[in-house]
């Protein structure tokens, strides 16, 4: 009896970590190493031989190297996008009036760390350099607006990679840059950054492995403001 010899299985073809690395992905690896030098995870020596071999990294795998010790590494991945960003509060929603400014004229300003970040916030630089970090904030908030003015100056905006991210603006002789963002959750946080850079820079976009945990703690907050009004009658 003749037997057919069987199908040959095709390849799968290649595994993720074997894959060509792209731009995209050296830039979120570099941005992780950055954090990591910022937190004290790493020396200066350290961070600078890892993003030298970031550079020269060839596929997806070899880049994991150098993050494979960082917390960073081992979190959960954000998923896919998900739906579009809900549409931009109406007008009168969010009040015109910044809940917190933060201004630098011929010197540098930051809000960081462990804060609240209120529905609008405005940033101002006049030769001068604003950072706005979001990426441990808590957003008692869905949405959030940050209005930044660079004259002569540089405003850089960071937010956590699992939120929304939203830019209206434009430069005059300046550069504005928001890398628009998708959340996954449809009940995440969304950052509306608005403004213009004369001479200047803004730039918004997500600070990479760090990841807003507050949607739970938001909430929450909004149950106890209800419940303590309610005891205060």
């Amino acid at each position: 009896m003749d037997l057919q010899k069987p199908a040959p299985i095709q390849d799968a073809g290649p595994r993720v970590s074997e894959l060509r690395a792209s731009d995209a992905d050296r830039d979120r690896i570099a941005d992780i190493l950055r954090e990591a030098l910022a937190e004290g995870r790493l020396t200066a020596d350290e961070h600078a031989e890892r993003v030298d071999g970031v550079l020269q990294a060839k596929t997806v795998g070899e880049l994991e190297v150098f993050i494979r010790d960082l917390p960073a590494a081992h979190q959960e991945p954000v998923g896919p996008a998900g739906a579009p960003a809900p549409p931009r509060p109406a007008p009168g929603a969010i009040p015109a009036e910044a809940d917190a400014s933060v201004v630098a004229v011929f010197s540098s300003a930051m809000r960081r760390g462990r804060w609240r970040a209120g529905r609008r916030l405005h940033a101002y630089a006049v030769f001068g350099s604003v950072e706005i970090d979001l990426s441990e904030a808590i957003f008692e908030y869905q949405q959030v607006v940050i209005k930044a003015v660079s004259v002569f100056g540089d405003v850089q905006i960071r937010v956590p990679e699992n939120v929304s991210l939203r830019g209206t603006g434009g430069g005059v002789l300046g550069n504005f840059e928001v890398s628009p963002l998708d959340s996954a959750a449809p009940d995440a946080p969304v950052v509306y950054v608005d403004g213009w850079a004369v001479l200047g820079n803004v730039e918004a976009r997500p600070r990479r492995g760090k990841l807003v945990a507050d949607i739970l703690e938001r909430v929450q907050d909004k149950v106890d403001r209800k419940l303590r009004k309610h005891l205060d009658r």
